[in-house]
């Protein structure tokens, strides 16, 4: 029995070998190979994608999060509120910046960050509210862009888990001051290694991001800032371009597994992902909440499926945190509660109808067997 992978971005890859083989030699006899002509077509492509004037490419997501912040004049002594139930590069960004993470609980249903934990977290000292869109849809962008009109606070989208879904007909990364993506290889725009974009209607941003990913240079070799190394090579962004025009189409078969999962999945005992009203999902991960995770998990492997958990411990119980957050006096309870539960089951472009039929077959048959 072939075992079904969580996610599969090796099966991408050689559909679209030719062309990223074309695209990579290319490159290669260019002889340009940083901060070239592949990135530029991108960042006008990318820009055009999400709605926004401008796009900027940088080493990873994480990075992404860091240059926004410190180009915003985000750091040292001011506070960003987040998400705990995260990817732990998302608190690692706002670390690298200078700033302190502010953490807060989700939502039961949707599992994102809630406008009443934001504005609770609120003090003098927050500078930006940062909501992950997790799993593959958006946050409740319109209380939250209210909250930050309201204090005066930069508004920072972590999209990496949903790059090409929606809130309110606008695509994410377009409502705040900012929209910060990882193409890591499992996301659904995906480089082959690391790669970050960032979104932006912000002239000045956009001026000083440029600046701080290549050592602070506004010419070269004088720094007028202080800077970093941050740059996304002329190879994955030739990679991602070729990518960006397959996105939605890819979105839109993660959509149809997704339909299925949700109309083939019959246990009662298990809690499957809702869409918010006004938002559209794009499904980087398909969430079950369910009881017996550990027991859960060896059944579907038994079955030949692999699962995973996105995330088996949230930030705030990270060793490497500890004493280091400012979390809420009743600390997180749903967060705490829900990582305990959750377990992600198949889903990439790539499936095939009978793997989805399989996956289906295998969770109908491993909640208490």
């Amino acid at each position: 029995m072939t075992l079904i992978p969580v996610a599969d971005p090796g099966a991408q890859n050689q559909l679209m070998s030719r062309s990223l083989q074309e695209v990579f030699a290319k490159v290669i006899a260019s002889g340009n190979y940083i901060l070239g002509p592949e990135l530029e077509a991108l960042e006008i492509e990318f820009a055009r994608f999400i709605g926004t004037s401008f796009s900027v490419g940088v080493a990873s997501g994480t990075d992404a999060i860091t240059l926004t912040l410190k180009g915003l004049g985000v750091g040292a002594g001011d506070e960003v509120i987040t998400a705990s139930h995260t990817a732990v590069a998302t608190v690692a960004g706002i670390e690298l910046a200078g700033a302190t993470p502010v953490l807060v609980d989700i939502d039961p249903r949707f599992y994102t960050i809630t406008p009443l934990a934001i504005r609770k977290a609120i003090t003098s000292r927050t500078a930006a509210v940062m909501p992950v869109h997790l799993y593959g849809q958006s946050a409740e962008m319109t209380e939250i862009v209210g909250l930050c009109e309201q204090f005066n606070l930069k508004l920072v989208e972590d999209v990496s888990q949903a790059h090409g879904a929606t809130w309110a007909g606008r695509r994410l990364g377009s409502i705040g001051s900012a929209g910060c993506f990882s193409c890591y290889p499992t996301k659904n725009f995906s480089a082959i290694g690391d790669a970050g974009l960032i979104t932006t209607n912000n002239a000045e941003l956009v001026k000083r991001i440029r600046a701080i990913r290549q050592y602070g240079w506004t010419e070269r070799n004088y720094s007028e800032i202080p800077g970093m190394n941050s740059r996304l090579d002329e190879v994955q962004a030739a990679i991602l371009r070729v990518k960006l025009s397959y996105l939605d189409s890819l979105n839109e078969r993660r959509q149809e597994i997704a339909k299925m999962y949700l109309n083939g999945i019959l246990r009662t005992d298990i809690v499957l992902p809702e869409i918010r009203e006004n938002g559209s999902h794009v499904y980087h991960l398909f969430v079950l909440n369910v009881n017996e995770r550990d027991q859960f998990r060896e059944k579907m492997l038994n079955f030949g499926v692999s699962t995973a958990v996105h995330y088996p411990r949230p930030v705030h119980q990270q060793p490497a945190y500890s004493g280091r957050l400012k979390l809420p006096v009743a600390g997180l309870p749903v967060t705490d509660e829900l990582s305990n539960r959750i377990v992600s089951i198949p889903i990439f472009p790539e499936m095939s109808n009978d793997m989805v039929e399989r996956v289906i077959d295998a969770v109908n048959s491993s909640i208490g067997v």
